[in-house]
């Protein structure tokens, strides 16, 4: 059915008072306007603000996250040296968060991450956070030890790109360090995906981003290199489980350690449950797992995330299965940013 006409109406002029008022107003509104642009200049802004040396102003990205030891779900979001939060429970949107697992016996590894893929200046690496919609940061525990926790502060403020977690950093507490990464993530960052991933671990940023940004029917994604193996009933092996009567002879399928990815609804989970109400394994990978395991989670394996060497389409590059990581880190990292096909080649596009 056609429309109904429309009509319209010539406006008569308005009177020269009406005018006069509405010159006023705009004056007023004029005047209002300039003063607040005044204060905005003047007013420093909201945010994360460097407060150390190291490369002046600029938003902070090192922080310090309690471990919210009554059990409670979620944690505290403290400052580290140098900065903190913006005091306003601002959650910084993302793509995806990474968190580059990391320990005090590791100087070397992120010595060489920052010579390789990973920017070891502010600017650098506010660059690839902005090409790719990733943020990357080195997650790390406390020590009672004074000198590394002194060698580690300066670290922070040399470089600026660190989470800190209020927990002990042993191997034994890995299980718990992860979930105290997720949730300190999730306080922090909104994000589509939180990505952990080791120190000894080549990565090509670009391509993870075209991963974590291909369209999913299932809002619930563990997303990694799926496996399942022997459970280790050998306590003079690395990976002994002491709960093995639980688990039987095989492990369910879960994703190797060194690199996997959690959606934000996932993560969402995890941080509503209270820390107490966690079973945890001996193996940070397992831990996970039996969590997935749980929850009605999407299992998405991509084994380019654990590459060999360097291909047309590999993400993560690790020495699987030799080494759970890359053999010999320190050296590896610096020889595969060496090659094309590690650094260089094209980022390709998902043909899924």
């Amino acid at each position: 059915m056609p429309s109904s006409p429309k009509f319209f109406h010539a406006r008569q002029p308005p009177s020269p008072r009406k005018f006069t008022v509405f010159i006023l107003l705009c004056l007023v509104f004029g005047l209002s306007g300039f003063v607040f642009g005044i204060v905005a200049v003047l007013r420093p802004p909201s945010g994360y603000r460097c407060g150390g040396g190291g490369g002046g102003g600029g938003l902070v990205r090192s922080v310090s996250v309690v471990w919210d030891k009554s059990g409670g779900g979620g944690g505290g979001v403290g400052s580290a040296d140098g900065g903190g939060g913006d005091g306003e429970g601002k959650r910084y949107k993302v793509m995806g968060f990474v968190g580059i697992q990391t320990g005090f016996g590791s100087v070397g590894r992120r010595r060489s991450l920052r010579k390789s893929w990973l920017p070891a200046d502010r600017q650098g690496l506010q660059r690839l956070e902005e090409a790719t919609g990733l943020a990357f940061r080195f997650i790390i525990g406390k020590t009672n030890d004074k000198s590394k926790m002194e060698e580690l502060r300066k670290e922070v403020v040399q470089y600026d790109d660190f989470m800190l977690l209020d927990i002990e950093e042993e191997y034994s507490k890995l299980p718990y360090k992860t979930l105290a990464f997720f949730k300190a993530a999730y306080a922090l960052y909104d994000a589509d995906f939180y990505v952990k991933a080791d120190d000894d671990v080549y990565l090509r940023p670009d391509r993870l981003l075209l991963l974590l940004a291909k369209e999913r029917s299932h809002s619930q994604t563990y997303l990694g290199c799926m496996k399942k193996g022997p459970v280790f009933t050998d306590q003079k092996v690395k990976w002994y489980e002491p709960m093995s009567n639980m688990l039987g002879k095989e492990y369910f399928l879960h994703a190797y350690g060194p690199i996997y990815a959690l959606s934000a609804d996932v993560v969402a989970s995890l941080v509503a449950l209270k820390n107490n109400s966690f079973r945890m394994f001996s193996n940070e990978d397992v831990t996970i797992g039996a969590w997935m395991l749980a929850m009605n989670v999407n299992h998405e394996d991509n084994r380019a995330l654990c590459s060999p060497d360097c291909t047309p389409s590999s993400i993560a590059v690790w020495d699987i299965p030799k080494c759970s990581g890359l053999c010999n880190p320190e050296k590896r990292l610096l020889e595969l940013h060496q090659r094309e096909s590690c650094s260089n080649t094209p980022t390709l596009v998902s043909d899924d």
